[in-house]
């Protein structure tokens, strides 16, 4: 049997690897240039010319989320909505604010969320909307908008599957309508720091208030603390902050994987669109590719099997491992987890798309170092298993 395929296995190059080296020599192990370097070119990179763009970089998306949340003024009694189809992370760093998720469904095609379901959720109670950008799959941001307008509530976009994606021509990230992005660069995301993420924002307060809690409340960063050239050892404790910054090691890795995002993404979308035609007729429903023009991270790579198909989820995903392919199932909705579904008392009859989807979901394999042959391979055995 040919050697085990993961579905996903992260890009790292003699590049990343000598950055990494040189940032430990260098003495800095904790959050300093490297990282600041990293905030600076992120911002660029999704905000091309316009300017204007913060940049936040913490040690996961989760904690980018809840810092987030947190800068918004988000609290006790608020409701934030959120898809059914996304991991728990997006929901659970409501709870620790205090505030309570409203579950949504999904849109049937994208398995982005249902726009009309987010709209007809909000309440008296909601403050915020977190949409996700399912598998890289930009939302429309600007329908989103719109269906709020006239109200205060705030837009934070979960980005973690969406670098580098775009709709319309916007950048996700560049927050033309939205007020918050959080991106996350975990080992298996189209670019990574091994752990780590970003927070974009175009609010000064809300980035001066993340940056402040990321790092334990403390009013100065700790870079400027030592690195100055004159005795700086006197800060302030503003806040009862957390500890969610970026170490260099990290960011000098992030560096080098930003400026190969756009490449690795093309790659992605290679071994995609090879998928989409070679798995063509078979009884699936492949992933929306998007708008012509718009761009597409192909962070997953999500088939739905039809009632027409021989073999069901479970035993699709057993017969592609004993030929030697792994897949996985993204994802298992909100609803469907016993915290969630105790905890707000969900009815799973209430989610109607993500329960259809969720019994046929698999993700195929799809990472920017697949050979052709690897793609091939994939598509032979899944051709083998479903005609």
């Amino acid at each position: 049997m040919s050697a085990f395929l993961p579905y996903s296995r992260p890009d790292i190059g003699e590049a990343e690897i000598e950055a990494v080296t040189a940032t430990m020599r260098s003495g800095w192990l904790t959050t300093g240039p490297a990282a600041a370097a990293f905030e600076r070119e992120f911002a660029e990179y999704v905000g091309s010319d316009e300017g204007g763009i913060h940049a936040i970089a913490v040690n996961s998306a989760t904690a980018g989320l809840h810092l987030a949340l947190e800068a918004l003024g988000i609290g006790p009694e608020d409701e934030v909505i959120v898809p059914t189809w996304t991991f728990t992370a997006t929901a659970e760093v409501i709870r620790y604010l205090g505030a309570t998720p409203v579950i949504v469904d999904v849109d049937p095609v994208t398995l982005n969320i249902d726009l009309d379901d987010m709209a007809a959720a909000v309440g008296p109670r909601t403050r915020a909307v977190i949409v996700v950008h399912l598998a890289g799959l930009s939302l429309d941001m600007s329908r989103v908008r719109s269906l709020l307008a006239g109200t205060e509530i705030k837009i934070i976009e979960d980005a973690a599957h969406a670098l580098p994606s775009s709709t319309g021509g916007t950048m996700v990230g560049s927050l033309k309508y939205s007020d918050v992005a959080v991106f996350s660069f975990y080992a298996n995301k189209t670019m990574t720091t091994g752990e780590g993420g970003m927070i974009t924002t175009r609010d000064p307060k809300v980035a001066e208030r993340a940056r402040v809690m990321r790092l334990h409340g403390i009013d100065r960063s700790v870079f400027d603390r030592y690195s100055a050239t004159t005795p700086s050892w006197a800060y302030d404790v503003v806040a009862p902050g957390f500890k969610y910054n970026l170490p260099d090691p990290a960011a000098a890795l992030g560096r080098v994987q930003l400026a190969r995002a756009r490449d690795m993404r093309d790659k992605r979308a290679s071994t995609a669109g090879r998928y989409l035609t070679g798995l063509a007729g078979l009884p699936l429903t492949p992933p929306h590719p998007g708008a012509p023009h718009d761009l597409h991270s192909w962070h997953l790579f999500v088939v739905r099997l039809t009632s027409e198909a021989p073999i069901n989820r479970a035993r699709f995903i057993q017969e592609m491992s004993t030929a030697g392919i792994g897949t996985s199932v993204h994802f298992i909705p909100l609803h469907r987890h016993s915290y969630w579904r105790e905890f707000l008392g969900l009815d799973h009859k209430r989610y109607p798309v993500a329960e259809a989807a969720f019994r046929a979901a698999v993700s195929l394999p799809i990472f920017s170092r697949m050979t052709d042959a690897d793609t091939q391979r994939v598509i032979e055995t899944t051709r083998d298993l479903l005609s």
